[in-house]
């Protein structure tokens, strides 16, 4: 049996962005629930996604039921997952928008009608219409089974990371440098725009603004969850882990346009996080060793420690990815191997962020399970769990 201390801080739950390996989040919430007592419904009263984390966050959000209830039925989802549900993968498709990118830059972006992507993601706007319950989100902040959940995107106008908001009347948006809390009624726009990979996946119009993936321009990506009222954080991230590089001589080769692709997107959504989880550990060794009352002399009495546990892969996903790049399409392989990024060209971190298929996406959750299982002792501190096994 466990016996739940309940805490007395507001926990929050932030899921970074990351296209299909964000299936590695599920792996860890399921691991995270196995942990947890049966009877726990929401664990997080403060939940924040970014790009393919918000689609996770919203998903559950956006559910009712006991948490083991809603990781099971985010893992069916992310399972059975196909590259044609979240992007067109027929030739013509694929052909089509490319040749629509290709026009588009002889073009000011003015009077050319819909954006353009490299991909058609119609398929994932049908998928999260149907899957995500946008309704439940008022009823479980009115319940008080959820106090605000939040989604990233950027504005293309401003160069702003937005936060767009749903949450009790307690929370206040908020305006920083470049960052801008906004309070919204969710929907599928929003998740749209958050996870609107720039130039994979087109730009998404809401309230007469154009917005992108939420990853961009995302300096802070901690903040959201502390301006929502969370005390403590526990951070999903998808970035692999860190190795010692060695000059390679048999490496001649220029880098691919896939392999610098890749690391563009690893530092859109991976390498804004380490670098705030850095800050905030930082922030807190000054609020443990400045007594409070210097630190109201000094002006300085609104730091506070944030008690915080991150997960990330014990595994290389661009590894595994590799393993994977013969689910794909023939049509998207056909695509990815002229830039370089089906493993000769070293593109293979490009590619995992496409890699919507099954093998791939049960893989990382097994991953992210496991992961999550042997941080046991953490996660049982974290929710002031004491264990007497079960």
């Amino acid at each position: 049996m466990f016996n739940r201390e309940p805490p007395t801080a507001t926990t929050g739950l932030i899921l970074t962005g990351g296209g299909a390996r964000a299936a590695y989040q599920v792996g860890v919430l399921k691991g995270i629930a196995s942990i947890l007592p049966r009877t726990v419904y929401n664990p997080f009263p403060v939940i924040c996604g970014t790009s393919a984390g918000a689609i996770n966050a919203l998903t559950l959000a956006g559910r009712a039921g006991p948490l083991r209830l809603r990781t099971r039925k985010m893992e069916a989802i992310w399972a059975n997952l196909r590259a044609e549900q979240v992007y067109r993968t027929d030739a013509l498709g694929v052909i089509k928008n490319t040749l629509k990118v290709a026009l588009s830059l002889f073009n000011s972006g003015y009077g050319v009608g819909q954006p353009v992507s490299l991909l058609d993601n119609t398929p994932l706007r049908e998928m999260l219409t149907r899957l995500i319950r946008f309704d439940h989100l008022q009823a479980a902040i009115d319940a008080g089974d959820l106090k605000a959940v939040a989604l990233m995107a950027m504005s293309y106008e401003s160069g702003k990371s937005i936060a767009f908001f749903q949450a009790d009347s307690t929370v206040k948006p908020w305006q920083r440098a470049r960052r801008h809390g906004l309070r919204s009624e969710l929907g599928v726009e929003h998740l749209m725009a958050s996870a609107a990979i720039p130039s994979l996946f087109p730009a998404v119009k809401i309230d007469g603004r154009f917005y992108g993936d939420g990853a961009l321009r995302q300096h802070k990506p901690i903040s959201p969850a502390l301006h929502l009222g969370a005390d403590r954080l526990l951070i999903i991230g998808v970035g692999n882990p860190p190795v010692v590089e060695l000059p390679n001589p048999d490496e001649i080769h220029s880098p691919s346009v896939a392999k610098i692709v890749g690391h563009m997107l690893n530092s859109a959504f991976l390498d804004s996080m380490e670098s705030d989880l850095e800050t905030m550990r930082t922030i807190n060794q000054l609020v443990a060793a400045i007594p409070e009352r210097q630190r109201r002399e000094h002006n300085i009495s609104h730091l506070r420690a944030i008690e915080t546990l991150a997960i990330t892969p014990s595994a290389d996903i661009d590894a595994i990815a590799e393993r994977h790049i013969h689910e794909l399409p023939r049509s998207i392989r056909a695509f990815l191997s002229v830039t370089g990024a089906t493993g000769r060209g070293g593109g293979t971190s490009a590619t995992s962020y496409l890699l919507f298929e099954p093998n791939f996406c049960r893989a990382l959750i097994a991953l992210g399970e496991r992961d999550a299982l042997a941080k046991r002792s953490s996660i049982e501190d974290f929710f002031r769990i004491a264990s007497s096994g079960e």
